[in-house]
């Protein structure tokens, strides 16, 4: 299983005040045409778009989940200058205190964001850095425009005025919350209970409630996982015990989504795997999520049974189910798979093989894996987990 990336990022109390929610009105947006076409490249489960800062490209990741970040290159290359700093955490409830600032202006092909509000971050770290992202076009930038978005046809649009998009077809029409961040939150029934759920595209996974919404003895369709698999803005997070099932239906407006594959964590959040089903317009003045199905994603789930992440160079099992018998275990270096080595790679290497991840479209792994200071033959066999 590859790693999920969520760079959602919360706002202590401290935040929420009358500053911080007039820092996130700031700014203002020029469109040349009614509706202007945005150059969208979708990968690894993740939507980027080319920024123009200065005259100089970056790379932005188009993302609700968060509110509009530069990073610290960025901040020091245009001598910034810091508007306030505060306590904000990520989606694994990291903390750090990080610098507040204001963007003067922004190119996004022929959009021009002025005087957005921004935070600074490190985006070197981590799984992040291989990425390469320069900062997140967030949810209080987008929410001065409607978008219309369609990840498999690489389709990002903007508008000033909802009636230029066409969505008399689009038949899912889910209302949200916005947080002082502009964020949208909906609410999902699960289980017959309510939760506040982000929609977040700028979180790669699918659908992940938080540890206490399930009885896993209630679920028939249930799996036993440990360990991490998700990387925030901050980091890794901190390995525990969690659950992949399968619900029989989720609600949200006015449809019931049948079939749903959804995993435990930290925070709730519905990500790309689903978005990558359907078509959707973002609406921040009625504060509705318009969508219309365009693919339909098995409610299987097919795997090798663990995923692993890099760190200092080599490949470690950080993430399993908890099935009888199963070979790998939390911890386990993985010296080789099919052959290719995974241990002292440098840092390109490491990238490119958590970006090109080599068991992906495989039936069978061969591993080398060291614990305890011997080496160990391991075969792993794909299998469906949820029928």
């Amino acid at each position: 299983m590859k790693i999920l990336i969520r760079f959602l990022l919360g706002f202590f109390c401290s935040l929420i005040s009358a500053q911080g929610k007039n820092f996130f009105e700031k700014g203002e947006v020029q469109l040349q045409q009614p509706v202007e076409k945005v150059s969208l490249r979708y990968e690894n489960n993740l939507p980027f778009v080319k920024v123009n800062i200065n005259g100089k490209t970056y790379n932005f990741i188009f993302d609700t989940g968060a509110p509009t970040v530069i990073s610290q290159a960025i901040y020091k290359e245009l001598n910034l200058r810091k508007k306030y700093k505060r306590s904000i955490k990520d989606s694994d409830e990291k903390v750090q205190q990080q610098i507040f600032t204001e963007l003067p202006e922004m190119k996004v092909d022929n959009l021009i964001f002025k005087n957005v509000g921004a935070i600074v971050l490190d985006l070197n770290s981590a799984e992040l850095g291989c990425l390469k992202v320069d900062g997140i076009i967030g949810a209080n930038q987008m929410a001065k425009l409607f978008w219309n978005v369609n990840y498999s046809e690489n389709i990002l649009e903007a508008s000033a005025d909802l009636s230029n998009f066409d969505i008399k077809d689009f038949d899912v029409v889910i209302p949200f919350e916005s947080q002082p961040q502009k964020t949208p939150v909906v609410t999902a029934s699960l289980f017959n209970k309510d939760i506040k759920v982000t929609f977040d595209t700028g979180f790669s996974g699918r659908l992940e409630v938080s540890d206490d919404t399930i009885d896993p003895k209630t679920v028939q369709h249930i799996i036993k996982t440990f360990g991490t698999r998700t990387t925030g803005a901050f980091g890794t997070a901190t390995p525990a015990a969690g659950y992949i099932f399968r619900a029989d239906s989720l609600k949200m407006g006015n449809t019931l989504f049948q079939d749903q594959k959804i995993g435990t964590g930290k925070t709730d959040l519905i990500g790309n795997e689903f978005f990558n089903d359907f078509t959707f317009v973002l609406d921040w003045k009625n504060s509705k999520v318009y969508m219309k199905r365009i693919a339909k994603s098995p409610s299987t789930l097919e795997s090798f049974g663990f995923s692993y992440r890099f760190v200092n160079g080599s490949a470690m099992v950080t993430f399993i189910f908890e099935e009888e018998n199963f070979p790998l275990k939390i911890g386990d270096a993985i010296v080789s798979i099919n052959g290719i080595s995974f241990q002292n790679l440098d840092k390109d290497t490491a990238c490119h093989y958590f970006v090109n991840r080599v068991e992906k479209n495989l039936k069978d792994l061969n591993l080398k894996i060291k614990r305890g200071g011997k080496i160990i033959d391991v075969q792993l066999n794909k299998k469906v987990y949820l029928k």
